[in-house]
């Protein structure tokens, strides 16, 4: 795969060489910690070429300080912005709870884009983590796919430090008021 390929064009290749299923099961089997790191860069390292579309996932020597193992269940989470099955909500619920805040952010913008509202709460932590993209990528899923419960949440980051959280905090109050179809503001 060339490095030039967007990662949607890498997981549609994976999916039309060895199916969907088969690559949303890798993807839970990586996100999930089924398949640990260690056998991520070994036996199953055909896997992790087939959803990172590079040869050397990372770029790192091998062998491949632990520490990076983390970006091996960033990488899965991306893969479901683009393929899906209904059972992946599971392990995105576990993951919501995963201590690297880059597979939670993923696991946020995921809730978002695919309108999880039962993976809301689990995100509601993020609201406070220190980084504001991560707070942005949490106050997002609430206004896709929350409830009238979960303004209260986010209200308070109206007045955050950082002016993507609170433009975030105004467009999720929004699209609440408009889709739940009652006064949330």
């Amino acid at each position: 795969m060339s490095e030039r390929e967007s990662p949607r064009d890498v997981v549609r290749a994976a999916c039309a060489e060895y199916g969907e299923d088969a690559v949303i099961d890798w993807c839970v089997a990586f996100l999930s910690g089924e398949i640990p790191g260690e056998a991520a860069y070994g036996a199953e390292l055909p896997k992790l070429v087939a959803i990172t579309g590079s040869d050397n996932p990372g770029g790192w020597q091998a062998p491949v300080d632990p520490v990076n193992y983390y970006w091996i269940r960033v990488w899965a989470a991306r893969v479901f912005l683009y393929v899906w099955r209904d059972d992946v909500v599971d392990t995105l619920l576990i993951a919501a709870g995963d201590p690297a805040w880059r597979v939670r952010e993923h696991v946020a913008r995921i809730a978002a884009q695919r309108e999880l509202g039962q993976l809301v709460d689990a995100l509601l932590p993020m609201l406070e983590h220190e980084l504001p993209r991560v707070r942005a990528a949490a106050v997002r899923a609430v206004g896709v796919a929350g409830e009238y419960e979960h303004a209260e949440a986010i209200r308070p980051l109206a007045d955050d430090p950082d002016q993507t959280v609170r433009a975030a905090v105004e467009r999720a109050l929004e699209k609440l008021e408009s889709r739940l179809d009652r006064p949330i503001r």
